[in-house]
């Protein structure tokens, strides 16, 4: 596994000042903040944009993320369906190969809302797979269903496409209802992205994505987890992921130094 910088831990900062930043930190990989890299390619298109990550010397491990695939009906669905391939079409051009889903449960469901999901779910697999592109359900804990990684293992494999998998959430993992005994359920082939912070001083029922803090300065046990996963074979990105707005107002550079030096620690023969 490696060591990866999401955008989201510096959401306002423009994309090629964030590049620059994490490039001189030490990272050699990065995920995507879709709409950040959107609003850059109208205004630079994609030759430049192209160049410029390679410039870097950064890679692509994933991009974050979509929503409304899973419920929305009618002429919402279709234009969320026309999104997805817009993107699935940017994640081709820019060998992006995971695309990260989120599960947006904000209402309450029954069963037949839950088989319409899985059938969203297949075809919007079956979709990315022909862009190369693998999805990745990431669990949500404040969700109204699928909150951890038993249920989200469950739609995965009701939908039964080779490139649907999970991003593992270490924050949703810890403040939702999974346990350590769930992460038996992972397979190296559907174990897609994981991310990773911290938590301290917030009771986890409260805890929102704004109270995510570096790793190793909280309560969270990350290094047990990444020593299981490292045994089942894992080998793709674990990406330091801190929807902190407080990180956003910091300087670009400082953040991304003190992210490197926490992954680091985490991952002291990857980062």
């Amino acid at each position: 596994m490696f060591a990866c910088f999401s955008q989201a831990t510096l959401l306002s900062t423009p994309l090629v000042q964030d590049l620059a930043a994490i490039a001189e930190a030490g990272f050699s990989a990065i995920e995507v903040w879709l709409t950040k890299l959107e609003t850059h390619l109208e205004a630079q298109g994609l030759a430049a944009t192209q160049a410029l990550f390679r410039d870097h010397g950064l890679r692509i491990a994933a991009a974050a993320y979509q929503g409304g695939l899973l419920f929305s009906q009618g002429e919402a669905r279709a234009a969320h369906f026309d999104h997805l391939k817009r993107r699935l079409d940017l994640c081709q051009a820019l060998e992006i190969p995971v695309l990260i889903v989120l599960a947006d449960f904000k209402q309450r469901v029954d069963a037949q809302m839950v088989q319409q999901a899985i059938g969203s779910l297949k075809q919007a697999a079956q979709w990315a797979q022909a862009f190369g592109v693998h999805l990745a359900i990431e669990f949500v804990s404040r969700s109204s269903f699928c909150t951890c990684l038993p249920t989200a293992m469950s739609l995965i494999e009701a939908a039964s496409e080779p490139n649907l998998g999970i991003c593992l959430d270490l924050f949703h993992f810890y403040t939702g209802p999974s346990k350590f005994e769930d992460l038996a359920l992972l397979t190296t082939e559907r174990l897609l992205h994981v991310q990773v912070c911290d938590l301290a001083g917030v009771a986890r029922e409260l805890a929102s994505d704004a109270d995510r803090i570096f790793p190793g300065e909280g309560d969270f046990l990350l290094k047990p987890i990444l020593q299981l996963l490292a045994q089942k074979g894992y080998q793709r990105a674990v990406s330091l992921e801190l929807l902190n707005p407080d990180l956003w107002q910091a300087k670009p550079l400082t953040v991304a130094q003190l992210g490197y030096a926490a992954m680091q620690r985490l991952l002291p023969d990857s980062a």
